[in-house]
């Protein structure tokens, strides 16, 4: 594939935008808001910063990504749809009887998911044990893992990067959304893990911290960063705003896991429309 320019990488993000309300418009469920404010990310990993191939999906020197917050799986179809590993006309199968998009990523039932994930912090460990495998079987590839900052609650993450650290696992990649909203509200009212950059460098991670993670042009210095460092795994903190590029959405925590109503959905596409415009 070429490679986008950043222009045609935020055109992306808005087509993925557009997936994932369209999925969980037709689901009638599922959770709009951290898969809309991950939105860049996802762009920037399946279109400009992993080696794969989406029609040799098990290809053994791809590099690997883990969905640590898996109820996120909106945005992770959608890029992987219009990426190719299938139509993007089936997004709007999300969460049906017999489709391979259920509401957590399932590796046995979708080709393309290198771990089936959903239950919060164990995707981290599944990702440090890849990138330990490829360390000892001396293979190229990276592994990048995403995971919520309401994730990081869990102790499971901190167990993951004592390891990673201890390793020093460089082909390791950590992301984490920092949207600053979980379920039940403000992270830092529900239990903050803030201070977030200093945690992870307390376990010998190189840590980047990006002001705007909605930013392609931030996105992009954050990973151009990450590639040059040696003996240390990276933890890139990204501030994005949950429910990005839906203004009825952004920062509101009710948005975490419902589906828009007909009237909502078409809103939300009329402005993701205007969006497309102006870009």
């Amino acid at each position: 594939m070429e490679k986008m320019t950043i222009q045609e990488l935020k055109r992306m993000a808005n087509h993925i935008r557009r997936g994932i309300l369209t999925s969980v418009y037709h689901a009638g469920a599922g959770h709009p808001g951290g898969s809309l404010s991950a939105a860049e990310v996802f762009t920037w990993l399946y279109f400009r910063e992993m080696n794969i191939d989406p029609t040799n999906p098990r290809w053994p020197d791809r590099d690997r990504f883990v969905l640590s917050k898996g109820h996120t799986a909106p945005g992770y179809y959608a890029a992987m749809a219009y990426r190719g590993y299938f139509p993007v006309e089936e997004l709007s199968t999300l969460r049906k009887l017999g489709s391979p998009l259920q509401g957590h990523p399932c590796m046995q039932h979708l080709a393309g998911v290198d771990m089936s994930s959903g239950s919060l912090g164990q995707g981290i460990s599944a990702a440090v044990g890849m990138a330990l495998a490829g360390k000892m079987d001396k293979r190229s590839y990276r592994v990048f893992t995403l995971l919520g900052d309401g994730e990081l609650q869990e102790g499971q993450v901190w167990e993951a990067a004592m390891f990673a650290g201890h390793r020093k696992l460089d082909n390791l990649c950590v992301i984490i959304d920092n949207n600053g909203l979980q379920i039940d509200g403000k992270v830092e009212e529900v239990c903050s893990p803030y201070p977030i950059e200093d945690k992870f460098k307390a376990f010998r991670f190189h840590v980047i911290s990006v002001l705007d993670g909605n930013d392609m042009e931030q996105v992009e210095k954050a990973f151009d960063e990450a590639k040059t460092i040696q003996a240390k795994p990276v933890a890139i903190v990204l501030k994005t705003v949950k429910g990005k590029g839906i203004s009825f959405m952004e920062n509101q925590p009710s948005w975490h896991g419902k589906a828009p109503d007909k009237k909502e959905y078409e809103r939300a596409m009329l402005e993701l429309d205007k969006i497309q415009e102006a870009l």
